[in-house]
């Protein structure tokens, strides 16, 4: 297939002239980050291991209740969000992060195994060569490739380091996940999603952790318009660990909290507690606090969308939602995080998928089996019926 198919459909901007060689990262990374040439990465020779658990334990996928979402078109939004899509015919680097958190009580199985999957996808695929990779593994013996907070803090800056117009990058994290206390504001629930650096046990409290506004500091304001950032994390809570403004439905549309059903539920407790007590005056407090809420979250989202949009190309596909779990799997045999090896197979059967079918293949994919729903998102609204390039 022609290297030129993706990139030629109407809605992306002509493509730049393609370089005669790509350029060399190598000086780049020694002089950023501390990184020189990686040895070439590969799953042979590493430590064995064999799945025993998972950490979002197989289940069968409830019904995704999209029509309990308030759903508006890109151009109903009310700021006007100013961004240049990307050909991704410049420059490609990647930074792929696998924790499997060895000899742990949280040990997980399929994370490094997510990388090397990962890995050879974006090469194959996509173009990425290896000399401009940066991975980061907890099976390596060179101190700079552990993941630990400050080596992946330094890989993610290496990442974006003078980012240009028409670049495409990539990062993949496969590994923990959580959420800590919001107190910046930005979050509607009032908890931050994180991820866990394989060190993150060596600070004091909740302070290892990369929360996800750190992660959109460091990895989209950098970027200038019309660069790519493709991000897909395999991880809990991962749904808004990039703090991008918008998520889309299976319908391709852009999706508010879950307003009309969290009303709902509030009104029925309500008019239950009215109905038992008859006290008019605790229902009508009810119904105005639940008001109140909702009129919080629709600020926030109205502060994110104004605040948290970027003029960059920022993809962003996760393993699950805030509130779920992302499954730790074997899938042909072999341990690997559901989230990759769905988003890894689709492509490889039927690499021409508009982003909206790429989010409903693998939701697909991962319905037989799995509880989580992988999610969406982006930096600016997003035409879903463009084809998935990086």
């Amino acid at each position: 297939m022609s290297d030129d198919y993706y990139y030629n459909q109407s809605g992306y901007p002509p493509a730049t002239p393609q370089p005669d060689a790509p350029p060399s990262y190598h000086g780049t990374q020694s002089g950023f980050g501390g990184y020189s040439q990686q040895s070439s990465y590969d799953s042979e020779g590493r430590r064995p291991f064999g799945y025993h658990h998972g950490y979002g334990e197989p289940l069968m996928e409830q019904e995704d209740n999209d029509q309990f979402f308030l759903s508006v078109a890109p151009s109903a939004q009310k700021q006007k969000v100013d961004y240049k899509l990307s050909d991704c015919r410049g420059r490609k680097r990647a930074l792929l992060i696998g924790i499997n958190y060895f000899n742990t009580p949280n040990e997980l199985n399929g994370c490094i195994n997510d990388v090397h999957n990962i890995k050879n996808f974006i090469m194959e695929l996509y173009g990425f060569k290896e000399e401009d990779m940066v991975i980061l593994t907890d099976d390596q013996s060179e101190p700079q490739f552990i993941p630990t907070r400050a080596n992946i803090i330094s890989a993610m800056q290496w990442l974006v380091n003078d980012a240009q117009e028409n670049d495409s990058f990539f990062f993949h994290y496969s590994g923990h996940g959580g959420f800590v206390e919001d107190t910046s504001g930005d979050e509607a629930d009032g908890m931050d999603e994180t991820i866990y650096p394989v060190d993150h046990d060596k600070y004091e409290g909740t302070s290892g952790q990369i929360i996800d506004d750190e992660l959109h500091d460091i990895l989209v304001k950098p970027l200038p318009a019309g660069c790519r950032l493709t991000a897909l994390f395999d991880s809990c809570h991962s749904a808004t660990v990039l703090d991008l403004p918008f998520t889309y439905s299976t319908k391709g549309t852009v999706k508010d909290q879950n307003l009309f059903k969290d009303a709902g539920k509030g009104l029925l407790e309500a008019g239950l507690a009215y109905a038992a007590s008859g006290d008019r005056g605790a229902a009508l407090s009810s119904i105005m606090e639940l008001g109140q809420q909702l009129f919080k979250i629709r600020n926030v989202e109205d502060m994110n969308r104004e605040e948290l949009s970027s003029p960059a190309d920022v993809i962003m596909f996760s393993g699950c939602k805030d509130d779920q779990t992302s499954a730790d799997a074997t899938e042909a045999g072999k341990a690997t995080g559901a989230m990759s090896y769905a988003l890894t197979s689709t492509l490889r059967e039927n690499p021409r998928q508009s982003y909206k079918e790429l989010l409903n293949s693998v939701r697909d994919i991962l319905r037989e089996k799995y509880s989580q729903r992988p999610q969406l998102s982006s930096s600016h609204p997003l035409d879903v019926d463009l084809e998935f390039v990086c």
